[in-house]
């Protein structure tokens, strides 16, 4: 037990490695939600750059386009540069765009992800997504002081999409940008009491980064547990 003892005095050591006391959860989800909605709509360009940098730090590639209409040219420079003839996709209407009328006359198909949760129609899917090199999801949130992005799954939204691919690409916007994790808590409170936008059943993802693994001697690998290679598009230019 001398053992477990060291690590306890060494963790009363390190300040700041836990909250003082901790988050509560909002009285009025709504209304915080709000209140934090109108604190990014001041503060989106410097959390952007914050997002940004941090994103990058943790090997991710960050793109800006100027509206949706320009994304999918970046996702066929990413499928040329990655020779990708198939790309696994959210359902258009949760991703915010269809992607097939710019691709596929490219000579990239599109595996969009099913809405009606059939099982032979997830599970041909994942199949897809299992053998497509690329996965284009939207974003729920996009967490500027870690540079993460938030995805909530539910139909028309596999979390496949995001996993099995080697490339992972999100597309967001302002509306999905948030500073802090504390921000996020209230966004997912705000969420769960909402009847209309039930989460029940949905799995969220926190992805920082391409997927990392390391061994007893501390050998990196990337890509064992998810994509080798994660990018973000941000949409918007005001």
């Amino acid at each position: 037990m001398e053992f477990l003892e060291r690590i306890r005095r060494e963790v009363r050591r390190a300040p700041g490695l836990f909250a003082a006391s901790p988050a509560a959860r909002p009285d009025r989800p709504a209304e915080a939600a709000a209140a934090a909605r109108r604190q990014m709509a001041e503060r989106w360009p410097e959390a952007l750059e914050r997002f940004r940098q941090e994103f990058e730090r943790v090997n991710g590639v960050f793109h800006r386009v100027a509206g949706l209409d320009e994304v999918a040219g970046v996702i066929r420079d990413i499928a040329r540069e990655k020779g990708a003839r198939e790309v696994a996709a959210w359902a258009p209407g949760e991703l915010g765009l269809d992607l097939r009328p710019s691709l596929e006359p490219q000579g990239v198909s599109i595996a969009v992800a099913p809405t009606d949760g059939r099982d032979d129609a997830r599970r041909r899917h994942r199949e897809a997504a299992a053998r497509a090199p690329i996965g284009v999801t939207g974003a729920d949130f996009a967490l500027a002081e870690t540079g993460t992005l938030i995805l909530i799954s539910g139909a028309g939204r596999p979390r496949s999409t995001s996993l099995l691919p080697d490339t992972h690409v999100a597309v967001f916007d302002r509306e999905r940008l948030l500073e802090t994790l504390e921000q996020v808590g209230v966004m997912l409170e705000a969420l769960h009491a909402d009847a209309e936008r039930s989460m029940s059943g949905g799995v969220i993802s926190f992805i920082t980064g391409p997927s990392r693994t390391a061994d007893i001697e501390l050998t990196l690998t990337r890509g064992v547990h998810g994509p080798k290679e994660v990018h973000a598009i941000f949409v918007g230019t005001r």
